[in-house]
Protein backbone atom coordinates (compact mmCIF):
# COMPACT_ATOMS: atom_id res chain seq x y z
CA UNK A 1 0.00 0.00 0.00
CA UNK A 2 1.11 3.63 -1.13
CA UNK A 3 2.23 5.41 1.62
CA UNK A 4 -0.48 8.71 2.44
CA UNK A 5 0.40 12.19 2.01
CA UNK A 6 0.50 12.69 5.67
CA UNK A 7 2.96 10.10 6.31
CA UNK A 8 5.33 11.26 3.23
CA UNK A 9 5.54 14.62 4.62
CA UNK A 10 5.78 13.47 8.35
CA UNK A 11 9.48 13.21 8.39
CA UNK A 12 10.62 16.24 6.13
CA UNK A 13 11.14 19.69 6.49
CA UNK A 14 8.60 21.85 5.27
CA UNK A 15 10.28 25.14 5.14
CA UNK A 16 12.70 23.35 2.70
CA UNK A 17 10.13 21.61 0.12
CA UNK A 18 7.65 23.06 -1.87
CA UNK A 19 4.63 22.22 -3.71
CA UNK A 20 4.30 22.15 -7.87
CA UNK A 21 1.62 25.04 -7.27
CA UNK A 22 4.18 26.86 -4.57
CA UNK A 23 7.29 26.87 -6.67
CA UNK A 24 6.18 25.88 -10.25
CA UNK A 25 8.97 24.84 -12.64
CA UNK A 26 8.99 28.87 -14.57
CA UNK A 27 10.32 29.74 -10.96
CA UNK A 28 12.41 26.60 -11.05
CA UNK A 29 14.14 27.26 -14.05
CA UNK A 30 14.16 30.89 -13.74
CA UNK A 31 16.28 33.43 -15.75
CA UNK A 32 20.33 31.57 -16.65
CA UNK A 33 19.46 28.55 -14.71
CA UNK A 34 17.85 27.59 -17.67
CA UNK A 35 20.37 28.10 -20.46
CA UNK A 36 20.88 24.54 -20.91
CA UNK A 37 19.24 21.38 -19.57
CA UNK A 38 20.99 19.90 -16.88
CA UNK A 39 20.10 16.54 -14.77
CA UNK A 40 20.47 16.32 -11.16
CA UNK A 41 20.85 20.05 -10.50
CA UNK A 42 19.05 21.08 -7.38
CA UNK A 43 16.38 23.98 -7.25
CA UNK A 44 18.03 27.76 -7.04
CA UNK A 45 15.35 28.36 -3.90
CA UNK A 46 17.22 26.11 -2.04
CA UNK A 47 20.01 27.14 -2.20
CA UNK A 48 19.10 30.73 -1.84
CA UNK A 49 17.56 29.53 1.95
CA UNK A 50 20.64 27.65 2.09
CA UNK A 51 23.06 31.13 1.42
CA UNK A 52 20.44 33.66 3.84
CA UNK A 53 20.47 30.83 6.86
CA UNK A 54 24.27 30.36 6.46
CA UNK A 55 26.62 33.00 4.52
CA UNK A 56 27.02 37.46 4.62
CA UNK A 57 26.49 39.29 1.60
CA UNK A 58 30.03 40.18 0.35
CA UNK A 59 31.30 36.84 1.51
CA UNK A 60 32.80 34.32 -0.67
CA UNK A 61 31.08 30.41 -1.68
CA UNK A 62 32.63 27.51 -2.64
CA UNK A 63 31.09 24.85 -4.94
CA UNK A 64 33.75 21.85 -5.23
CA UNK A 65 30.86 19.90 -7.68
CA UNK A 66 29.82 22.87 -8.71
CA UNK A 67 27.80 21.16 -11.84
CA UNK A 68 25.59 23.57 -13.79
CA UNK A 69 26.39 26.26 -11.16
CA UNK A 70 23.51 26.59 -9.52
CA UNK A 71 25.38 27.84 -6.20
CA UNK A 72 27.61 30.37 -8.18
CA UNK A 73 24.07 31.80 -9.79
CA UNK A 74 22.05 32.48 -6.58
CA UNK A 75 25.66 33.21 -4.76
CA UNK A 76 25.72 36.28 -7.34
CA UNK A 77 22.16 36.88 -7.04
CA UNK A 78 22.36 36.60 -3.53
CA UNK A 79 24.98 39.48 -2.95
CA UNK A 80 28.24 36.97 -2.31
CA UNK A 81 31.28 36.01 -4.25
CA UNK A 82 31.55 32.43 -5.82
CA UNK A 83 34.05 29.90 -6.38
CA UNK A 84 33.10 26.92 -8.74
CA UNK A 85 35.40 23.44 -9.49
CA UNK A 86 33.72 20.97 -11.88
CA UNK A 87 36.07 18.15 -13.91
CA UNK A 88 33.87 18.64 -17.21
CA UNK A 89 34.09 20.83 -19.71
CA UNK A 90 30.90 21.50 -20.70
CA UNK A 91 30.08 21.99 -17.30
CA UNK A 92 32.42 24.53 -17.18
CA UNK A 93 31.83 26.44 -20.00
CA UNK A 94 27.92 26.73 -19.01
CA UNK A 95 28.97 28.00 -15.70
CA UNK A 96 31.13 30.61 -17.29
CA UNK A 97 28.32 31.74 -19.49
CA UNK A 98 25.80 31.75 -16.91
CA UNK A 99 28.06 33.99 -14.43
CA UNK A 100 29.61 36.48 -17.03
CA UNK A 101 29.28 39.93 -16.69
CA UNK A 102 28.18 41.48 -20.05
CA UNK A 103 28.26 44.46 -22.23
CA UNK A 104 24.24 43.81 -23.18
CA UNK A 105 24.64 45.87 -26.11
CA UNK A 106 27.87 43.93 -27.89
CA UNK A 107 25.84 40.74 -26.60
CA UNK A 108 23.01 41.39 -28.51
CA UNK A 109 24.93 42.73 -31.78
CA UNK A 110 26.77 39.19 -31.93
CA UNK A 111 23.77 37.51 -31.38
CA UNK A 112 21.51 38.91 -34.11
CA UNK A 113 24.52 38.46 -36.19
CA UNK A 114 25.19 34.95 -36.00
CA UNK A 115 21.11 34.36 -36.31
CA UNK A 116 21.55 36.63 -40.13
CA UNK A 117 24.93 34.88 -41.13
CA UNK A 118 25.21 32.09 -43.16
CA UNK A 119 27.85 30.07 -42.21
CA UNK A 120 29.79 26.91 -44.23
CA UNK A 121 28.91 23.56 -43.25
CA UNK A 122 31.61 20.45 -43.62
CA UNK A 123 31.97 16.72 -43.78
CA UNK A 124 29.95 15.59 -40.53
CA UNK A 125 31.35 13.22 -38.10
CA UNK A 126 30.20 10.03 -37.95
CA UNK A 127 28.18 10.94 -34.76
CA UNK A 128 26.70 13.65 -36.08
CA UNK A 129 26.12 11.77 -39.57
CA UNK A 130 24.13 8.80 -37.02
CA UNK A 131 22.35 11.29 -34.60
CA UNK A 132 21.06 13.71 -37.04
CA UNK A 133 19.03 14.31 -40.23
CA UNK A 134 20.88 15.57 -43.27
CA UNK A 135 19.74 19.39 -43.25
CA UNK A 136 19.93 19.42 -39.19
CA UNK A 137 23.54 18.27 -39.58
CA UNK A 138 24.56 21.20 -42.33
CA UNK A 139 22.53 24.12 -40.28
CA UNK A 140 24.54 22.92 -36.99
CA UNK A 141 27.46 22.60 -38.68
CA UNK A 142 27.36 26.15 -40.46
CA UNK A 143 26.34 27.47 -37.31
CA UNK A 144 29.42 26.09 -35.44
CA UNK A 145 31.82 27.57 -38.23
CA UNK A 146 30.57 31.19 -36.99
CA UNK A 147 31.28 31.04 -33.63
CA UNK A 148 34.55 31.39 -33.19
CA UNK A 149 34.55 34.74 -34.88
CA UNK A 150 32.64 36.81 -32.07
CA UNK A 151 33.89 38.45 -28.99
CA UNK A 152 30.84 35.90 -27.13
CA UNK A 153 31.60 32.93 -28.85
CA UNK A 154 30.94 30.96 -25.40
CA UNK A 155 27.83 32.21 -25.71
CA UNK A 156 26.99 30.97 -28.91
CA UNK A 157 28.44 27.85 -28.37
CA UNK A 158 25.74 27.00 -25.18
CA UNK A 159 23.12 27.61 -27.90
CA UNK A 160 24.39 25.37 -30.52
CA UNK A 161 24.46 22.27 -27.47
CA UNK A 162 20.78 23.64 -26.63
CA UNK A 163 19.98 23.30 -30.25
CA UNK A 164 22.30 20.03 -31.35
CA UNK A 165 20.85 18.17 -27.94
CA UNK A 166 16.83 19.39 -29.19
CA UNK A 167 17.58 18.43 -33.28
CA UNK A 168 18.61 15.05 -32.57
CA UNK A 169 17.00 11.98 -34.49
CA UNK A 170 14.96 10.40 -30.90
CA UNK A 171 11.89 10.27 -29.45
CA UNK A 172 10.75 13.60 -28.06
CA UNK A 173 10.41 11.95 -24.43
CA UNK A 174 13.56 10.29 -24.77
CA UNK A 175 16.01 13.85 -24.71
CA UNK A 176 18.26 13.07 -21.51
CA UNK A 177 19.93 9.49 -22.39
CA UNK A 178 18.91 8.55 -26.00
CA UNK A 179 20.29 5.00 -26.38
CA UNK A 180 20.00 4.89 -30.37
CA UNK A 181 18.86 7.19 -33.36
CA UNK A 182 15.29 7.15 -34.19
CA UNK A 183 15.03 7.14 -37.71
CA UNK A 184 10.97 6.61 -38.12
CA UNK A 185 7.70 7.26 -36.51
CA UNK A 186 6.99 6.61 -33.17
CA UNK A 187 4.13 6.24 -30.66
CA UNK A 188 5.04 9.39 -28.67
CA UNK A 189 4.21 9.19 -24.95
CA UNK A 190 5.10 12.98 -24.35
CA UNK A 191 2.05 14.33 -27.11
CA UNK A 192 0.24 10.93 -27.33
CA UNK A 193 -0.03 10.70 -31.09
CA UNK A 194 2.58 9.18 -33.82
CA UNK A 195 5.61 11.51 -34.22
CA UNK A 196 8.97 11.53 -36.23
CA UNK A 197 12.22 13.13 -35.48
CA UNK A 198 12.77 16.51 -36.13
CA UNK A 199 14.66 17.22 -39.43
CA UNK A 200 16.23 21.02 -39.00
CA UNK A 201 17.87 22.88 -36.25
CA UNK A 202 17.23 26.82 -37.52
CA UNK A 203 14.10 26.51 -35.68
CA UNK A 204 16.22 25.31 -32.55
CA UNK A 205 19.24 27.75 -33.40
CA UNK A 206 16.75 31.16 -33.14
CA UNK A 207 14.56 30.20 -30.28
CA UNK A 208 17.38 29.57 -27.86
CA UNK A 209 19.37 32.26 -29.25
CA UNK A 210 16.43 35.08 -28.22
CA UNK A 211 15.82 32.89 -25.25
CA UNK A 212 19.57 33.16 -23.98
CA UNK A 213 19.88 36.64 -25.01
CA UNK A 214 16.11 37.11 -22.82
CA UNK A 215 17.47 34.85 -19.55
CA UNK A 216 21.22 37.06 -19.74
CA UNK A 217 19.69 40.35 -19.43
CA UNK A 218 17.25 38.61 -16.89
CA UNK A 219 19.72 37.84 -14.41
CA UNK A 220 21.74 40.76 -15.55
CA UNK A 221 19.19 42.95 -13.37
CA UNK A 222 19.23 40.34 -10.58
CA UNK A 223 22.68 39.44 -9.61
CA UNK A 224 24.54 41.94 -6.98
CA UNK A 225 26.60 45.04 -8.02
CA UNK A 226 30.07 43.85 -8.30
CA UNK A 227 30.02 40.62 -7.46
CA UNK A 228 32.21 37.84 -9.13
CA UNK A 229 32.10 34.26 -9.62
CA UNK A 230 35.08 32.29 -10.76
CA UNK A 231 34.83 29.10 -12.43
CA UNK A 232 37.78 26.51 -12.14
CA UNK A 233 38.06 23.61 -14.75
CA UNK A 234 39.45 20.67 -12.50
CA UNK A 235 39.74 18.37 -9.41
CA UNK A 236 38.89 19.83 -6.67
CA UNK A 237 42.09 17.77 -5.02
CA UNK A 238 44.31 19.90 -6.97
CA UNK A 239 42.42 23.08 -8.03
CA UNK A 240 44.19 25.72 -6.42
CA UNK A 241 41.02 27.09 -3.99
CA UNK A 242 40.64 30.57 -2.93
CA UNK A 243 39.77 31.17 0.63
CA UNK A 244 36.06 30.85 1.30
CA UNK A 245 33.12 31.41 4.04
CA UNK A 246 32.34 28.11 3.43
CA UNK A 247 30.31 25.88 1.32
CA UNK A 248 27.30 25.43 -0.56
CA UNK A 249 27.15 22.09 -2.79
CA UNK A 250 25.48 18.93 -4.20
CA UNK A 251 27.85 15.85 -5.04
CA UNK A 252 27.23 13.92 -7.57
CA UNK A 253 25.01 11.20 -6.71
CA UNK A 254 26.91 7.56 -7.10
CA UNK A 255 25.73 5.65 -10.25
CA UNK A 256 22.90 7.45 -11.34
CA UNK A 257 24.48 9.93 -13.91
CA UNK A 258 26.64 10.09 -16.29
CA UNK A 259 27.63 13.65 -16.71
CA UNK A 260 29.58 13.43 -19.89
CA UNK A 261 27.46 11.20 -21.50
CA UNK A 262 24.63 13.44 -20.76
CA UNK A 263 25.83 15.94 -23.28
CA UNK A 264 27.37 13.95 -25.40
CA UNK A 265 26.50 16.12 -28.65
CA UNK A 266 28.08 19.30 -27.01
CA UNK A 267 31.71 17.45 -26.25
CA UNK A 268 31.08 16.10 -30.15
CA UNK A 269 29.82 19.24 -31.63
CA UNK A 270 32.65 21.74 -30.20
CA UNK A 271 35.40 19.04 -29.76
CA UNK A 272 35.39 19.62 -25.97
CA UNK A 273 37.85 17.53 -24.24
CA UNK A 274 36.46 14.31 -22.76
CA UNK A 275 37.63 14.05 -18.92
CA UNK A 276 35.56 10.82 -17.97
CA UNK A 277 38.34 9.32 -16.94
CA UNK A 278 39.11 11.50 -14.49
CA UNK A 279 35.69 11.95 -13.08
CA UNK A 280 34.97 10.53 -9.26
CA UNK A 281 34.74 6.74 -9.12
CA UNK A 282 35.25 6.50 -12.63
CA UNK A 283 37.49 3.29 -11.93
CA UNK A 284 34.55 1.67 -10.36
CA UNK A 285 31.26 2.72 -11.48
CA UNK A 286 28.24 1.71 -9.95
CA UNK A 287 27.17 0.25 -7.20
CA UNK A 288 28.42 -2.47 -6.35
CA UNK A 289 30.02 -2.26 -2.85
CA UNK A 290 33.86 -1.14 -4.24
CA UNK A 291 32.07 1.35 -6.57
CA UNK A 292 30.48 2.60 -3.32
CA UNK A 293 33.19 2.74 -1.57
CA UNK A 294 35.17 4.59 -3.76
CA UNK A 295 32.94 7.44 -4.24
CA UNK A 296 32.77 7.54 -0.36
CA UNK A 297 36.23 8.15 -0.51
CA UNK A 298 36.71 10.50 -2.91
CA UNK A 299 33.96 12.52 -2.19
CA UNK A 300 36.04 12.79 1.69
CA UNK A 301 38.95 13.55 0.19
CA UNK A 302 38.10 16.04 -1.64
CA UNK A 303 35.82 17.56 0.88
CA UNK A 304 38.91 17.86 3.80
CA UNK A 305 40.61 19.60 0.99
CA UNK A 306 38.06 21.97 0.52
CA UNK A 307 38.20 22.25 4.67
CA UNK A 308 41.73 22.86 4.92
CA UNK A 309 41.13 26.55 3.33
CA UNK A 310 37.88 27.47 5.51
CA UNK A 311 37.69 28.82 8.61
CA UNK A 312 37.17 27.28 11.86
CA UNK A 313 33.06 26.93 12.52
CA UNK A 314 32.50 27.75 8.79
CA UNK A 315 29.24 26.10 7.30
CA UNK A 316 29.41 22.97 5.01
CA UNK A 317 25.61 22.43 3.67
CA UNK A 318 25.65 19.19 1.67
CA UNK A 319 22.30 18.37 -0.40
CA UNK A 320 22.32 14.86 -1.62
CA UNK A 321 20.23 11.65 -1.73
CA UNK A 322 21.78 10.44 0.85
CA UNK A 323 19.54 7.15 0.94
CA UNK A 324 22.59 4.60 1.65
CA UNK A 325 23.55 6.73 4.24
CA UNK A 326 26.60 7.09 3.88
CA UNK A 327 27.45 10.89 4.13
CA UNK A 328 27.78 10.64 8.41
CA UNK A 329 30.85 8.44 7.59
CA UNK A 330 32.02 10.76 4.99
CA UNK A 331 31.44 14.26 7.22
CA UNK A 332 33.73 11.90 9.65
CA UNK A 333 36.67 10.91 7.42
CA UNK A 334 37.06 14.52 6.54
CA UNK A 335 36.83 16.27 9.81
CA UNK A 336 34.01 17.81 9.61
CA UNK A 337 30.95 17.82 12.30
CA UNK A 338 27.73 16.81 11.27
CA UNK A 339 25.74 19.50 13.08
CA UNK A 340 21.97 19.74 11.06
CA UNK A 341 20.26 17.18 9.17
CA UNK A 342 17.08 17.82 7.31
CA UNK A 343 15.09 15.86 5.11
CA UNK A 344 12.89 17.62 2.36
CA UNK A 345 10.33 16.62 -1.02
CA UNK A 346 11.61 16.82 -4.29
CA UNK A 347 9.20 18.29 -6.86
CA UNK A 348 8.39 15.76 -9.41
CA UNK A 349 10.61 15.85 -12.48
CA UNK A 350 10.11 16.66 -16.06
CA UNK A 351 10.48 13.49 -18.24
CA UNK A 352 8.65 10.11 -17.61
CA UNK A 353 10.21 9.46 -14.21
CA UNK A 354 7.20 9.23 -11.26
CA UNK A 355 7.11 8.18 -8.09
CA UNK A 356 8.08 10.45 -4.94
CA UNK A 357 11.57 11.83 -4.49
CA UNK A 358 13.59 13.04 -1.76
CA UNK A 359 16.96 14.74 -1.08
CA UNK A 360 18.59 15.36 1.68
CA UNK A 361 20.28 18.81 3.20
CA UNK A 362 23.19 18.14 5.30
CA UNK A 363 25.00 20.91 7.02
CA UNK A 364 28.38 20.13 9.08
CA UNK A 365 31.14 22.57 10.71
CA UNK A 366 34.71 23.14 10.00
CA UNK A 367 36.56 22.02 13.16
Amino acid sequence: MAPTQDALYADIDLALSWSERDLPERERTKHVHRLHPYLGKFVPQLVEAMLERYFRPGQRVLDPFAGSGTTLVQALESGLDATGVDIAAFNCLLMGVKTRAYNLFALEKDIRAALSSQGESCEPSIYVDSWYAPQAAEELLAFRSLVDGYEHADVLRVVLARAARSARRTKHFDLDFPHAPQVGEYWCHKHKRVCRPVETASQFLRRYSLDTLARIKEFSRARGRGREAEVLHGDAREAALPPCAGIVTSPPYPGLIDYHEQHRCAYELLGLEDRRAAELGAAERGTSRAAIQAYADGIAEILARCAETLPLRAPVVIVVDDRRDLYPGILEAAGLRLEDRYRRHVNRRTGRRAGEFFEDVLVARVG
